[in-house]
């Protein structure tokens, strides 16, 4: 039976993974900052899912807090990570700003790190990430957030190449959706957004394929070739 953390199974995607994952007979640890929902998830199949409440801005308790998991789940194979957050921040309140790094940044750094240096004593692993689409391009009305995601692609794309030079069967996945039907999902003129079903559903089939990259849903691809080659000049004016 394989053996799974995910980061963020309060709501939306990662909730919907940790059900997934409950429904393919995975052993789970959930995480998150809200202990009454990570509860609920819990009673789906009590003996199979663990339950450690924290929030991964505060790294220091954040390390303890997954080994202390992963004694409790005898192991680990896949960790998820799927906490974030970002605002619409059209006049740069550096506050929004600093709460979409910390999370964005500093605690994803933290949580990645911790899981590639486990995969790398184990000698195998899977390590999965939700980015965005929006970390190809920067964002006027949502600066950090995008920058963030743009900061968690190259990241990942490091350790991809980290396993690669050291040789071990660690698999990185970069999980970069659009619109999804979250709470995530703000601003205006949004359009191919997904149900948080169909996404989980296509996130779930990455993870088993073992893919590098991803894109959800996978039209989305097509947005992010175009993002790519606008010209800076034209995109400046957006």
């Amino acid at each position: 039976m394989k053996k799974a953390i995910i980061i963020g199974a309060t709501s939306g995607i990662g909730k919907e993974i940790a059900r997934l994952l409950i429904d393919h007979n995975y052993t789970i640890g959930i995480t998150g900052r809200r202990t009454e929902l990570l509860l609920e998830l819990k009673q789906i199949k009590p003996g199979s899912v663990f339950v450690k409440p924290f929030d991964i801005t505060d790294t220091k308790s954040t390390i303890q807090n997954l080994n202390e998991l992963t004694t409790e789940l005898g192991g680990l194979d896949l960790v998820f990570i799927s906490s974030g957050t970002g605002d619409i921040n059209e006049n740069l309140d550096f506050q929004t700003e600093k709460r979409t790094i910390d999370t964005n940044v500093l605690g994803f750094t933290c949580v990645a790190d911790w899981a590639f240096n486990y995969f790398e004593k184990q000698k195998s692993g899977h390590l999965i990430a939700i980015s965005s689409v929006g970390g190809l391009r920067g964002s006027r009305g949502a600066p950090a957030y995008n920058a963030s995601k743009a900061y968690q692609i190259n990241y990942l794309e490091a350790l991809r190449q980290k396993a690669k030079h050291l040789r071990l069967p660690i698999t990185i996945t970069d999980v970069r959706p659009g619109f999804v039907n979250t709470a995530m999902a703000k601003g205006d003129g949004q359009f191919w957004v997904a149900p948080v079903e169909k996404a989980a559903k296509q996130i779930f089939t990455a993870i088993r394929q073992k893919k590098k990259i991803v894109y959800i849903t996978k039209r989305w691809w097509l947005i992010a070739a175009l993002l790519k080659h606008i010209p800076r000049q034209i995109y400046d004016r957006l």
